[in-house]
C-alpha cells in the first residue's frame, strides 16, 4: 500500500477498509430480504468447516452458495449458459439426483514446491434436468476440499444438445462479506502485464484471474480456474455490489466456447483461508483438479538455472534484429556459454537467432523462419560448442502472436531442436490483446485473444508436439496457468505478468510492492518465469530498479519457478561476485515449501528444502516500507546444528537509498532459534541454512537464577 496513505489512516485512527465495510453493510441492510428457500442438496469438507449447498429459485434457475462454519461466504450465485444457436440453459431447471464421494491420495510432484501433494476432499455430482419438451440435462460436479471448492459443468452426449455454441458462461461468484481485492484489468491491450491494483471489492471493473481478496473479518479468498483445455479464459466482470460474474474471453467468430457433446468444462475455483500464508499454500487445490501425468516418464524434464542473450536487448546496447547491434552472434553466445560452464549454469538462452526480426515483426511475424539462423550465428556449431562445455542452448520461438506461420513451421522446428540436443524452448507471442493470427475454420485469417479458445488449443498443440520430442516449454505471453503442468510436466514456467524487463523500460518501473503482490495472486496459478537477478539494479540509460541487492536475491526463492534466470550481464556479476554465489547455490527444485509470513502487497517470508539436499533456503521481501520480521526456525531438524549464510540489506539500503549495501554473514542456527529478519525499504533478505555434521549437545541443567539459556549450544 502507498506509504502516505498507511500513515494517513494510521494517523485518523481507522483504516479505508473498515469504512469501506460499514459502507457496505449498510447498503447490504437496505436490501430486499430474500425469500428463503431450501438447498435441494449439499456437500461438506472433510473437516467440516466448508458447505457448499445448490437449489433451483422459482422460475428454475439453478444456484449454488459457499459457507464456512455460520458464515456465508459466496451467497446464492448462478449457473448456466447462453448458447448461441439453441434456447439458453439457465432456468426451467429441476434437481434430477445429485450423488456424493470421496477421495483421499497422494501423488509425486515430478518436479515443483514439494515432493507430493495430498488430494483430500468430498465431491458431489447434481444432475439438473429442464421441464420442457426437450428435457435437455446439464451436470454440476463440486469438490470441496479444506481449504476451498472446485465446480465445473459436464455437457452429456444427448439429442437436443449434441453441438454446444457457447456464447456466454452465466457462472456468478457473490462474494458476501465485504472485502478489499487486488486484481489486474481483463480483456485491455497489455494481457495480464498490468501492476496489481488495491481496492474495495465493489470497485472492480473486469478482472483476470486469479482475483485475490481479504474480507472484512480477515478470510482471504481468491477466484481462479483449473484445467483449462478446450476452452476460453475466464475473466471475472463485476456485476452489482460484490456479485462477479464469468466473462469468457472473446473470439472474432462471435461463439467464444463450440465443443462437441459430451465434455467438460475447466474448474471454477475459490480458496478460502484465514490467512494470506495459508492462501499461497492452499494453491495445491489448482493442481489436484488437474488430470495426473498424461505423459509416462518425465525424468528428462529437468530443472534448472539459466543466463542469456536478453536483457542487453532491453537495454538497448543489443538488437533482436540483425546489424551492427545484433546479439544473437555466434561470438556473443561463445561469451555466454563460456560464463554458464564457468558458474554451473545449465542452460543458455539466445533470442533474435533466427531470420524474421528485421523490420516490424511485433503483431506480425510473417517473416519469422524457425529453422534458417541469421548469418552470423552458427547454430549447430554452437548447440556442439555447449555440449563440450556442459552447458545446452535454450531454444527460441517467438511468433509475433502468428500462430499461422508457427504452426505450419513448428514439427521442423522442433525437430530441428530435437536434433541438436536442445530440449528446452521459450515461446513467445508479442502481440496486443485481440491481436493473435489464428487460422480459421473457413480458411482465412483471423485475430483472436491471448485466452481464448483457439489459444487454449494452440498451446496445448505446442506442448504435445515438444513432448513427443522430450522438449519442455516456457512460453511468453501466454494463456493464464491453470494447473496443467500436472497433466503435461513438460510445460515448466510461462510469464503472464509484469516481468523484469518493465525495470528496464517501463514507464513506471516495477515499485517495491509488485513482487509481494505476485505472491499472492500470479502465483496462486503457478510458477512463473519472472527472470530475477538484476545485480546491477539498472534499467536502460541508467534507470533505477526499486529494489536492493538482497532482494534480487531473496526472489529466487519468493517467486518460484522450475527454471530460473540470472539476468542481469555477465559483467555485472562479475562485479558482484559474492551477491553471485547465492544465484549460485540457490536450487530449483524444491522437497518442501513453507510461507513463515505474510500480507498480500506487504510482505513475505517462504523457506524452501532443496530437493536434493537437506539445505534449507529463506527469502523475505517487502514493500516500499522496512520491516522487522520475527521468523522461527522450527522447520529444521531437532537435534541438528546448521549454520545460516545470510544475504541482508545494509543500514544505507532501499530502494531509495543505496541498493547495493549488502552485508553477508554466517551464523549457526537450530530450529528453536528465531531469526530477526530486518528488511530495508524496498528490499530483502536471502538466506542458505545448511546441517553441519554431528549433532548438538544438550546444555547441563543450571542450578543458578541466571536468565534462561538456550535448549541447545550451537557449534
Amino acid at each position: 500500500m502507498n506509504r502516505g496513505v498507511k500513515r494517513v489512516a494510521a494517523a485518523l485512527g481507522f483504516t479505508w477498509l473498515a469504512l469501506f465495510a460499514a459502507s457496505a453493510n449498510a447498503q447490504i441492510s437496505q436490501a430486499p430480504e430474500e425469500p428463503q428457500r431450501p438447498a435441494a442438496a449439499e456437500v461438506r469438507s472433510p473437516d467440516g468447516r466448508l458447505r457448499v449447498a445448490i437449489r433451483v429459485d422459482g422460475e428454475g434457475r439453478p444456484e449454488y452458495s459457499i459457507s464456512r462454519g455460520d458464515a456465508r461466504i459466496v451467497d446464492w450465485s448462478r449457473l448456466g449458459f447462453i448458447l448461441g444457436d439453441k434456447p439458453k440453459l439457465e432456468r426451467n431447471f429441476e434437481l434430477a439426483g445429485h450423488e456424493q464421494s470421496s477421495f483421499d491420495d497422494t501423488w509425486a510432484l515430478p518436479w515443483g514446491e514439494r515432493r507430493s501433494v495430498r488430494n483430500h476432499g468430498n465431491q458431489m455430482r447434481v444432475a439438473l434436468r429442464e421441464k420442457s419438451n426437450d428435457s435437455r440435462t446439464l451436470s454440476v460436479v463440486f469438490r470441496v476440499f479444506d481449504h476451498g471448492v472446485g465446480f465445473r459443468y459436464e455437457f452429456a452426449d444427448q439429442p437436443a444438445l449434441k453441438q454446444v455454441n457457447i456464447v456466454e458462461e452465466l457462472t456468478e461468484f457473490a462474494i458476501a462479506e465485504p472485502a478489499t481485492a487486488w486484481w489486474i484489468p481483463g480483456g485491455e491491450w497489455n494481457r495480464y502485464e498490468y501492476l496489481y491494483q488495491r481496492t474495495p471489492l465493489a470497485e472492480v471493473s473486469q478482472a483476470h484471474t486469479p482475483i485475490t481478496m481479504r474480507t472484512a473479518s480477515g478470510l482471504h479468498l481468491a477466484i481462479h480456474e483449473a484445467a483449462l483445455v478446450d476452452y476460453a479464459g475466464m475473466w471475472v466482470r463485476r456485476v452489482t455490489g460484490q456479485r462477479l460474474k464469468a466473462q469468457l474471453s472473446p473470439s472474432t467468430a462471435g461463439v467464444v466456447v463450440r465443443r462437441q457433446a459430451p465434455f467438460t468444462t475447466p474448474w471454477r475455483t475459490i480458496q478460502i483461508t484465514e490467512s494470506a500464508a495459508k492462501l499461497y499454500e492452499s494453491s495445491d487445490l489448482i493442481l489436484n483438479l488437474n488430470e495426473p501425468n498424461k505423459l509416462g516418464d518425465v525424468s528428462w524434464v529437468k530443472p534448472f538455472k539459466y543466463v542469456g542473450i536478453w536483457w542487453s536487448m532491453h537495454l538497448g546496447t543489443h538488437t533482436w534484429a540483425s546489424g551492427a547491434k545484433h546479439g544473437a552472434t555466434t561470438a556473443e553466445t561463445k561469451r555466454y556459454i563460456d560464463f554458464a560452464a564457468k558458474h554451473g549454469f545449465r542452460g543458455v538462452l539466445v533470442e533474435g537467432w533466427n531470420v524474421g526480426w528485421d523490420g516490424d515483426w511485433f503483431a506480425n511475424g510473417w517473416d519469422f523462419d524457425f529453422t534458417k539462423a541469421y548469418p552470423d550465428f552458427d547454430l549447430e556449431g554452437l548447440a556442439k560448442y555447449a555440449k563440450s562445455k556442459g552447458v545446452r542452448l535454450i531454444g527460441h520461438h517467438e511468433t509475433g502472436g502468428n500462430i499461422v506461420v508457427y504452426e505450419k513451421q513448428l514439427p521442423a522446428a522442433l525437430d530441428l531442436y530435437a536434433r541438436l540436443g536442445i530440449d528446452a524452448v521459450k515461446t513467445g507471442y508479442v502481440a496486443d490483446a485481440g491481436g493473435v493470427r489464428a487460422p480459421g475454420d473457413d480458411g482465412q485469417v483471423h485475430f483472436e485473444w491471448h485466452d481464448g479458445q483457439v489459444q487454449a488449443r494452440h498451446h496445448l498443440r505446442v506442448v504435445e508436439e515438444a513432448a513427443r520430442r522430450r522438449i519442455t516449454i516456457n512460453a511468453h505471453e501466454p494463456i493464464k496457468d491453470t494447473g496443467l503442468r500436472r497433466t503435461y510436466p513438460n510445460w515448466v514456467a510461462r510469464e503472464g505478468a509484469r516481468g523484469m524487463e518493465y525495470n528496464a523500460w517501463g514507464d513506471p518501473v516495477n515499485p517495491p510492492e509488485h513482487e509481494v503482490n505476485l505472491v499472492f495472486t500470479r502465483m496462486l496459478s503457478g510458477p512463473m518465469d519472472f527472470t530475477p537477478g538484476v545485480l546491477s539494479l539498472e534499467g536502460a540509460g541508467g534507470r533505477r530498479i526499486l529494489s536492493t541487492e538482497a532482494k534480487q536475491l531473496a526472489l529466487y526463492v519468493v517467486l518460484y519457478s522450475p527454471i530460473q534466470m540470472a539476468a542481469d550481464l555477465p559483467e555485472n556479476y562479475a562485479k558482484h561476485l559474492k551477491a553471485f554465489q547465492f544465484i549460485k547455490d540457490v536450487p530449483v527444485d524444491w522437497a518442501q515449501t513453507r510461507v513463515l509470513n505474510g500480507e498480500v502487497g506487504d510482505f513475505v517470508t517462504i523457506a524452501r528444502k532443496d530437493r536434493h539436499s537437506d539445505d534449507w533456503y529463506l527469502g523475505a521481501i517487502t514493500d516500499e516500507e522496512p520491516r522487522l520480521l520475527s521468523v522461527p526456525l522450527d522447520f529444521l531438524d531437532e537435534g541438528r546444528r546448521y549454520h545460516a549464510t545470510i544475504y541482508r540489506d545494509g543500514p544505507k539500503a532501499g530502494y531509495q537509498g543505496d541498493g547495493h549495501d549488502l552485508q553477508i554473514e554466517t551464523r549457526p542456527v537450530s530450529r528453536h532459534d528465531r531469526l530477526q529478519v530486518k528488511l530495508a525499504p524496498g528490499g530483502g533478505q536471502a538466506i542458505r541454512i545448511s546441517p553441519n555434521p554431528g549433532r548438538l549437545k544438550p546444555r547441563a541443567p543450571s542450578r543458578s537464577k541466571a536468565k534462561p539459556q538456550p535448549e541447545f549450544d550451537v557449534e
